[in-house]
């Protein structure tokens, strides 16, 4: 173990990041920054082609920082045969549901019988995607054992939660604490000092199953409380009083409050994914998490909410969803970034369709619908003009990047169904 903690401290190791999305990529990108050498692997070979070509496919991270990798001994690759060559191993995996709300752990499953055959004594394995308590120790454990190496020992294992939120300018990988865990004490050391030369500061917990639980309970804290304003919003609504004022208004006390904010529902990979994890953990071990779970089913209806509100706007100008035309500002889960996983916007679109409506969509930072099997969906965005604007019935506001122009909005639609409260209240504003 010693040697390794002196290998770490003089930058003598290699780091594998399996996993180049929006977890991996910054990882590999803040590694090669303290002078670690780095391999990324991916299944996906066109990630590994743009990386190689020194392009970033991840609209916030610049190309120059795809450069900075090529020029600071960074390999990208899909041949698992190079896990032989890495020292410390982070998997940063997809952990998405199955169809029943039930963890699919498919992504990590593969990833282990990819890369068992090239294990090797003195490395370090650690799980950062977002998974149930007791994962790392029921998942990982037993297939390193089954290797015949000695956990703490002669190969070492931990899970530190990945925290990364894209597009947020005020924090980085570095400056975001970092929980840290291990299967051992001698674990927890060598990881502990491996995240401690990337992050200003480690958080070491007791257990992996503290770890697990922590990232969970982070979302679930999200979850919950966006439930609770989603459902405020509603009742707000009927009574015309605007959320938004409200949550201001709250947020000036300077204790006991935190400002969330409505939406037209969850997206990303975390926040409507992650509490299901733990609903599902906790129905195994005979426990009912009714709380979490009515959070879930608010937050899921909320574009049926949208799609209402629509009606609503539509009904103002003497029209039907068939044949309407509506206008859908932002593909993407939340502003200023190009990450449409889970996005409301997709399951809004979609439903809009089956109405009949005709849809138009801009969004500056993600070209198309995307491939999603459950909704079938060919569509391109469009650039935002007054000639779009003008065109279209409804102007539905689903995402609120900032390089959106508002004034031109505002000056050139008919009605704007506006779901994220950036809009004053106006004649032709709906709030939903």
């Amino acid at each position: 173990m010693q040697s390794i903690l002196k290998k770490v401290k003089k930058r003598d190791l290699t780091i594998g990041i399996i996993g180049l999305g929006y977890v991996g990529l910054p990882l590999a990108i803040r590694f090669s920054e303290e002078k670690f050498d780095v391999i990324g692997f991916d299944i996906n070979e066109t990630k590994i082609k743009s990386l190689k070509e020194g392009n970033s496919f991840i609209k916030h991270i610049a190309d120059n920082k795809i450069l900075f990798l090529l020029q600071n001994n960074f390999k990208a690759t899909s041949n698992f045969k190079n896990i032989s060559n890495v020292d410390i191993i982070i998997i940063c995996v997809p952990t998405p549901l199955g169809t029943n709300k039930d963890p699919d752990l498919s992504y990590i499953h593969s990833t282990l019988e990819s890369i068992s055959p090239y294990l090797k004594k003195s490395q370090t394995l650690i799980l950062e995607s977002t998974t149930y308590p007791g994962t790392t120790e029921e998942e990982i454990v037993p297939k390193i054992e089954k290797l015949g190496f000695t956990i703490g020992k002669d190969y070492f294992v931990g899970y530190s939660p990945e925290r990364e939120d894209p597009g947020n300018t005020k924090f980085s990988t570095k400056t975001i604490p970092k929980v840290v865990s291990g299967h051992t004490q001698e674990c927890l050391e060598i990881i502990n000092q491996i995240y401690n030369t990337i992050v200003d500061r480690t958080v070491p917990v007791s257990s992996m199953k503290a770890a697990e639980m922590t990232k969970i309970l982070e979302n679930i804290h999200r979850a919950v409380n966006i439930g609770l304003i989603n459902e405020l919003k509603v009742v707000a609504d009927k009574m015309n009083i605007d959320i938004y004022e409200v949550v201001n208004a709250a947020a000036t006390k300077p204790f006991g409050f935190t400002a969330f904010y409505p939406g037209p529902g969850l997206g990303g990979h975390c926040i409507p994914i992650d509490p299901f994890y733990l609903t599902w953990k906790a129905k195994e071990i005979g426990v009912d998490t009714k709380f979490i779970e009515l959070a879930g089913e608010i937050n899921t209806k909320m574009p049926e909410y949208v799609i209402y509100k629509i009606g609503v706007a539509l009904e103002t100008l003497n029209k039907k969803f068939l044949k309407s035309k509506i206008l859908i500002l932002g593909l993407a889960y939340k502003k200023n970034v190009d990450d449409t996983r889970e996005s409301p916007a997709l399951e809004i679109i979609y439903k809009l369709t089956k109405c009949g409506a005709i849809i138009e969509c801009c969004d500056p930072y993600v070209n198309e619908f995307p491939n999603v099997k459950k909704y079938d969906i060919q569509l391109y965005t469009k650039q935002l003009t007054q000639n779009i604007l003008q065109n279209n019935d409804v102007v539905v506001l689903i995402t609120d990047h900032d390089e959106f122009d508002y004034e031109l909005i505002h000056k050139n639609s008919k009605i704007i169904v506006d779901t994220r409260g950036r809009f004053n209240k106006n004649n032709n504003i709906i709030k939903a």
